[in-house]
C-alpha cells in the first residue's frame, strides 16, 4: 500500500474511533456508564429515591453482545445533549435480559431479572420503560409506563424521547410521531 493510502486509511479510523465513546463494561457484559444507578432493583423504592430527586424513573434492558445496546451506548448516549438530559433527568435502572438479580416489581411480585423481562413481554434490546412518576396500585412497570422505546433509535429520535418524556407531553395526548416531527429536526441517522 502506498505511504498516502496507509494514511488516507489510518485516518479514516481513528475519526471512526472518534465517533465512539469508551464505556466500561461490567462483570455481566453490560457497557456501564456513570449515571447508572446501582440500587436493589427494587421499582417502589426506586420510583420513591428517583422523585425525591426529581428525577424521572428508567428502566433499561440490555443484554452481553447486543450491537445495538453498544451503538446507543457509544454512539448515541454520549451525544452532550442527550448525557446531559440524562444525567439531569433520569433515574437509571439497568437490568440485564438473561440476569439472575432480583426485581420486585410495582405489584410486589420479585422475580428474577430475565423471569421479570420475560413477564413484561421485553422482546428486544435495549429496551427502556420510562415511569410515571406515580404507578397505580397492582401495576406492573409496563403496565405503569408512560412510554416503553424497544430498540435502537438515532441520536435526534432519541433525544426527542427523553425530552417528550421529561416534559410530560405524553400527557397532553400528543402522538410522538408528531412531537418528533413538530420539534426536531430529520436526517439519515435518526
Amino acid at each position: 500500500m502506498r505511504p498516502l493510502a496507509v494514511a488516507f486509511a489510518l485516518t479514516l479510523a481513528l475519526a471512526a474511533g472518534a465517533a465512539r465513546a469508551v464505556v466500561p463494561l461490567g462483570d455481566d457484559g453490560l457497557h456501564k456508564p456513570t449515571w447508572l444507578q446501582d440500587t436493589f432493583l427494587d421499582l417502589r423504592d426506586d420510583l420513591a429515591e428517583a422523585n425525591s430527586q426529581h428525577k424521572r424513573l428508567l428502566i433499561m434492558i440490555e443484554q452481553r453482545g447486543c450491537i445495538y445496546c453498544k451503538k446507543m451506548q457509544e454512539v448515541v448516549f454520549p451525544t452532550p445533549a442527550i448525557d446531559k438530559i440524562i444525567r439531569e433527568t433520569y433515574f437509571v435502572d439497568q437490568l440485564n435480559l438473561w440476569g439472575d438479580r432480583q426485581v420486585t416489581d410495582f405489584d410486589g411480585k420479585v422475580l428474577p431479572e430475565k423471569e421479570m423481562a420475560l413477564r413484561w413481554g421485553i422482546a428486544f434490546t435495549p429496551t427502556l420503560i420510562f415511569l410515571p412518576e406515580e404507578v397505580p396500585p397492582g401495576k406492573t412497570a409496563v403496565q405503569a409506563a408512560a412510554m416503553v422505546m424497544p430498540g435502537a433509535f438515532g441520536k435526534n429520535t432519541t433525544l426527542a424521547m427523553f425530552t417528550y418524556i421529561r416534559d410530560h407531553v405524553y400527557r397532553e395526548g400528543v402522538p410522538f410521531q408528531r412531537y418528533f416531527a413538530e420539534h426536531f429536526q430529520m436526517d439519515e441517522s435518526n
